[in-house]
């Protein structure tokens, strides 16, 4: 492992931070502790913490012994100061004395020696810092050292290949009888330089932030020699179908097997958002003929279990020959593995000192021979996180396999930290937005209406694909929000299909489209141009066709039914003069949106439409808007705000409309008017 510490960056931090009052000591201590978050070998997503011991200066104007540690959830690679909190050391260090300390307890004793009661809450391994002498600690849960130390004989391997630098602390749960069993370890052999803490992580300290780091990366290039020593781990595979299916053919069905029914989630289902890898190693890892055995060995170290649960679900192989039975079989395992998680929570809620309320029971992490692991989650972060760990894992497991054996923490340990209030708060009491786990498509995304609808959407929670002719334009409304921007020309269907495959592909499924896509050509219909008018159709009736198509293919594999929604226009229901070529396929949508709401209503999809006027667009140019203000002898303003209301129509406005239809759940077949007042507009 690379050594990345540098004096001139050093210095860059230290002189950084000096302007915002830190001082060398605490400046230096972010500089390693991002050095170690910043590689993911060592730390995943707010996992692994560290610590600087000082004085600081309370309101009172006292020096106190403090300990600066690492702030619960916060991650190491971007730590500010603020995510250190200092607490009061000595008052903590007490502790020690106590036979036991209940949660509770803990976490009023913790936050009660904050020096400052706005800051986060400390570390839930502050105790295991502060009974420890060294000035400067780093906890990281190396994959190198993982393992090794996830052996029958972990203890004696890791023995072997760190010797008296850093004595093997066994396995306990975090908290004081941790902390506890650590500062007795390194009592007794006072000149190690770091601890190695059993199915857990390793330990560094020192008396400088350079002396913990350098120790940090010395120990884990001590594992990852012996990890080089016994070399790659090849599993011996399974026969594989002939013709596999792609992620995005089998995302939708998993989508489906997770899903959950819940009238007061949007469309009557709680839905998830997949996150799909399939690397080398992982492939090598879910092909294994073993993999019942090592897949559902349990996790590599124990906080893992609150991010992908104890163990993921194991699915067969998929027929691309034969979807009807993978979906089949993957609903049975799914359901299985829900009935097991319930009886395993059931057994050890029995048996706890307070009683939990049980977790969402469905597997957070799918294997599927052939196509690698697929990680669940109520929105794509959330996904992205259990297939960062899911990933980690299938790392660790291969290297402890080519040493030996893997083997984790017991099931009761995993309920233990799965179900510890303190590992549960770094997951944050955030009230869920309202589209969180519905995947939402969007085309003709890159312009006004397009852009203001994809950002609607997102806002409430939604995962969004902006789909535009420009693949520029969609990247860079996608980037406001991190959604996924994608090229598509609507008016290829190939293209369409490509586009959709890749929205299945990155999220799972989609659930929610609005086909925007448009452009408005002019001409009287008695003199217009044959070709130009079959253009206009092709963009503006086919292309709608062809994306309602495509995804209800999806929402009817999905079985969880969705919406459609179409950009319909005034110009369907209250032609104007010499807009023949726009007007005609526009009305041919608002029957198109009918006839999807009347053929697909038994698969619960929702059709609907929004009928806008005088938009300022791509569609109603700043140049058609001066024409046309002309033409009919009044100001631009005027003629923008030329309704029964008196106001403009915005695009935010027509935004709303396509998200307030989204959430319509009862509402099929309807036209929302949405351009101030225009009676010669109105349905009847």
């Amino acid at each position: 492992m690379e050594n990345l510490w540098s004096e001139a960056d050093a210095k860059t931090m230290a002189a950084r931070y000096a302007k915002q009052g830190a001082g060398e000591d605490l400046a230096l201590r972010i500089y390693t502790t991002r050095l170690l978050g910043g590689d993911r070998r060592l730390v995943l997503h707010g996992g692994g913490n560290s610590s600087l011991k000082t004085e600081v200066v309370d309101r009172l104007g006292d020096t106190v012994a403090a300990l600066h540690i690492k702030g619960s959830g916060h991650d190491m690679a971007t730590i500010e100061p603020d995510g250190l909190p200092a607490v009061r050391l000595e008052s903590l260090r007490r502790l020690a004395a106590l036979d036991s300390l209940a949660d509770d307890e803990m976490v009023d004793l913790l936050r009660g020696s904050l020096l400052y009661s706005r800051a986060p809450d400390p570390s839930v391994e502050t105790l295991l810092h502060a009974f420890l002498p060294h000035r400067y600690i780093d906890h990281t849960h190396a994959s190198a050292v993982l393992s090794l130390t996830d052996q029958p004989d972990g203890a004696a391997i890791c023995a072997e290949v760190v010797g008296e630098a850093a004595p093997v602390v066994p396995y306990v749960m975090s908290g004081l009888a941790l902390a506890r069993a650590a500062a007795e370890v390194q009592a007794a052999q006072p000149d190690c330089r770091g601890l190695i803490l059993l199915k857990h992580g390793l330990v560094s300290f020192g008396a400088t932030a350079r002396e913990s780091y350098d120790a940090m990366i010395d120990l884990v290039s001590l594992a990852e020699a012996r990890l080089a020593k016994a070399g790659s781990k090849v599993f011996p595979g399974i026969g594989l179908p002939a013709r596999r299916p792609t992620a995005a053919k089998v995302g939708p069905i998993l989508r489906r097997a997770l899903a959950v029914a819940d009238d007061g989630a949007p469309g009557g289902w709680r839905r998830v958002v997949l996150d799909h890898r399939s690397g080398e190693a992982v492939l090598n890892f879910v092909n294994g003929a073993e993999l019942p055995r090592y897949g559902q060995a349990g996790v590599v170290t124990p906080d893992h279990a609150i991010r992908t649960k104890g163990r993921p679900v194991l699915l067969p192989a998929a027929d691309g020959d034969d979807l009807a039975a993978f979906g089949a079989a993957a609903g049975q395992a799914v359901a299985d593995y829900t009935a097991g998680y319930r009886a395993y929570f059931e057994r050890h809620n029995a048996k706890a000192r307070q009683p939990r309320t049980m977790l969402e029971p469905q597997p957070k992490v799918l294997l599927v021979p052939g196509l690698g692991l697929f990680a669940a989650g109520r929105s794509a972060a959330d996904a992205a996180v259990a297939a960062d760990i899911a990933e980690n894992a299938i790392g660790v497991i291969s290297d402890a396999e080519a040493v030996g054996r893997f083997e984790s923490i017991d099931e009761g340990q995993t309920f233990e930290i799965e179900y510890w209030s303190l590992e549960q708060a770094k997951l944050g009491r955030a009230v869920e937005p309202e589209l969180a786990g519905q995947v939402v498509a969007v085309t003709g995304g890159g312009g006004a209406i397009g852009a203001a609808t994809a950002a609607a959407f997102a806002a409430q929670g939604a995962e969004v694909a902006v789909l535009d002719l420009d693949g520029e334009a969609a990247a860079a409304v996608a980037g406001e929000f991190g959604g996924t921007g994608l090229a598509c020309d609507v008016t290829d269907p190939a293209d369409v299909d490509r586009a959709f495959a890749a929205i299945a592909e990155g999220y799972g499924g989609v659930d929610v489209v609005v086909s925007n896509a448009g452009a408005a050509w002019q001409g009287r219909i008695g003199e217009v141009d044959d070709a130009l008018l079959r253009r206009s159709f092709e963009l503006n009736f086919f292309a709608h066709q062809a994306v309602a198509q495509r995804a209800v293919a999806i929402m009817r594999q999905q079985g969880t039914g969705g919406v459609l929604l179409f950009n319909a226009s005034k110009q369907a229901v209250n032609p104007g003069p010499d807009f023949g070529p726009y007007g005609l396929p526009k009305a041919a949508t608002l029957f198109l949106m009918r006839q999807y709401a009347v053929d697909h209503g038994a698969d619960g999809i929702r059709a609907n439409a929004v009928n806008a006027d005088r938009i300022r667009s791509g569609l109603l140019t700043e140049k058609m808007v001066r024409d046309r203000s002309k033409a009919r002898g009044v100001t631009e303003a005027d003629y923008m705000a030329g309704n029964l209301l008196g106001r403009e129509v915005t695009a935010a406005d027509v935004a709303q409309a396509f998200v307030d239809l989204a959430r319509a759940e009862k509402t099929t077949g309807a036209v929302i008017t949405v351009d101030g007042g225009n009676i010669a507009a109105a349905l009847r």
